[in-house]
Parts: structure tokens; sequence; C-alpha cells
């Protein structure tokens, strides 16, 4: 899993500012792209994100074109469907803008640890420790989904690549299928384990735990 960490060591300004910070511009964002539907509101924060990334955070431009290559299929799937209801222009910014949330997404993880992540998060839960609800479980399950992003994705690159040393070249909504199934299976096999390991070790007793998980 370490060949597909999602946080990339640096000493950028980006990778230096807080955790929290960047959650807010993360969620600033989403509220501007949202609030503000249009093309070159769209294109500009596309614009800011990849300047981000690879100028202030200095990331790897390929760090990002796999994040991009990981959801093309759906991007071009969603922009077709869109085009025909909506029109070409809609098609456009509903792209622009999954483009520029996914690449902002992608450079909050590369440069921020999923310890602090995960703190950020248990500390934004703190109040709901009033109704009953046990921030560090929430905080475990931040952390084991950041955790699972790159192992699912070494899980579809390995199928991919037995399916082709077979010869296989299928292609359309077969090829997924014989994408999803296998992934699928690994998927629920790699769960199981995981929630075995955590019941062996009591981490539905023991909040603390939960930091076992963070890194």
């Amino acid at each position: 899993m370490t060949a597909l960490a999602l946080y990339v060591r640096g000493t950028s300004p980006v990778h230096r500012s807080p955790a929290g910070l960047k959650l807010l511009a993360l969620a600033g964002l989403s509220v501007l792209l949202f609030a503000v539907p249009t093309v070159p509101v769209a294109a500009g924060a596309l614009a800011a994100v990849l300047a981000v990334g690879v100028v202030a955070a200095r990331l790897p431009v390929a760090l990002l074109a796999r994040q991009v290559r990981a959801v093309w299929v759906w991007l071009v799937a969603l922009a077709v469907v869109t085009a025909i209801v909506g029109g070409v222009a809609s098609a456009a910014l509903v792209t622009l803008r999954l483009l520029a949330l996914v690449l902002a997404a992608a450079v909050v993880t590369a440069t921020s640890r999923v310890s602090e992540l995960v703190a950020v998060v248990e500390r934004l839960c703190a109040p709901l420790r009033l109704v009953g609800v046990r921030p560090a479980r929430i905080g475990l399950l931040i952390a084991l989904t950041l955790r699972f992003i790159p192992l699912v994705a070494e899980r579809a690159d390995r199928v991919r690549e037995a399916q082709a040393a077979r010869g296989g070249t299928v292609r359309g909504v077969r090829a997924l299928v014989t994408l999803v199934v296998p992934l699928l299976v690994q998927v629920l096999q790699l769960a199981h384990t995981t929630a075995e390991a955590l019941d062996a070790r009591g981490a539905d007793d023991d909040e603390a735990r939960s930091g076992r998980m963070r890194g």
C-alpha cells in the first residue's frame, strides 16, 4: 500500500498549512462551485486547483493524472448524459466542476497526513458526545476510508493486469462487469478480514485503539 499512499512527503507551504484550513478551503470551493454554477467559475476553480497542486504544493503531475484516470469513465458517462438532457454547456459545467473537486480533494489528501485529517474530524464531532455519538468511531471510519482508497485502486490494477495477461481485450459493458465483479469480491474479503482484525483487537470497546489506524 506504500506505493499508492495518499500522503506525499514535502515541505511546501501547502504541506505546512493546517489540515483544518485545507479542509475548510475544500468546503468553501464546493460551496462556490454549486452556488455559482457557471462554466467560467468552474474553469477558473480547476485552474486554481492545478496551480495550487502543481506549483504551490509541488505535487507530481502524474499523481494528479492518476486521480483523473481513476474517474474518467464516470466523467465521460456523466458528460454524455448531461449533454443529451441539458446541452453541451451543462455537460461542460458538470465535468469541470467534478474535475475541480476531485483534484482539490487529491491535493488535500496528498499534502495532509491521515492522522491530521482524522484529528480535525474528531474535533469537529466532539459536540456530538452530548447525544451519545463517539467521535473516535467517526475518526476510525474516516481513517479506514482513506486507507481503503489506495488499496482498492491497487486491487483494481491487479485485476486489469491479470485480465490483460490472459489476453482479455473485452470492451464495453462486459469489460466493466469483468472488472467490477472480481474487484467487489476482493473488497468484501478485505472488509471481512479488517472487521475480524478490529474485533480481535477490541476496537469496538476501546476508542484509543482507533489511533492505530492513523498515520
